[in-house]
C-alpha cells in the first residue's frame, strides 16, 4: 500500500475510526534486518508502531513541528476525541511553516518602508 499510493505512512485501524497502530517506511525498515525475506509473511501488526503520538486540529504548526522533531518521526495522526480524521506529514508542516515565515517577512517589509 505504502508503494503503491507513493505515500510513508498508513494509520492501521480496525473500524476506519479509531487508531491502531501505524505503519511507515521506517518500521518495513527496521524489520528487514530481523526477517529479511520472511518480511513478507508478517502482519501489519507484527511491524507497526502500536504506541503512536497524536495531535488534534487545534495544535499549533509550532507545536506540531517541535513533536515531530523531538520524537523523529515524520507523519502524525490529527483526531477529534479518539476518533481519526487526517494524517499529518511533515512535508505538511513545513510548508505551513514556510507560508507563516513567508507572511512574517511580507509583514516586516511592509512596516520598514511605511
Amino acid at each position: 500500500m505504502l508503494a503503491e499510493h507513493r505515500i510513508g505512512a498508513v494509520v492501521v485501524s480496525t473500524d476506519g475510526i479509531r487508531i491502531d497502530g501505524i505503519v511507515s517506511e521506517r518500521d518495513v525498515v527496521r524489520a528487514l534486518p530481523e526477517h529479511g525475506a520472511g518480511l513478507r509473511d508478517l502482519t501489519v501488526a507484527d511491524i507497526m508502531t502500536s504506541e503512536v503520538r497524536t495531535c488534534t486540529a487545534r495544535d499549533t504548526v509550532v507545536a506540531l513541528a517541535d513533536l515531530m522533531t523531538q520524537n523523529r518521526f515524520r507523519h502524525v495522526p490529527v483526531i477529534d476525541g479518539t476518533d481519526l480524521v487526517a494524517i499529518v506529514s511533515i512535508g505538511d508542516v513545513v510548508k505551513a511553516r514556510m507560508a507563516l515565515l513567508q507572511d512574517e517577512r511580507d509583514q516586516l517589509i511592509e512596516y520598514v518602508q511605511q
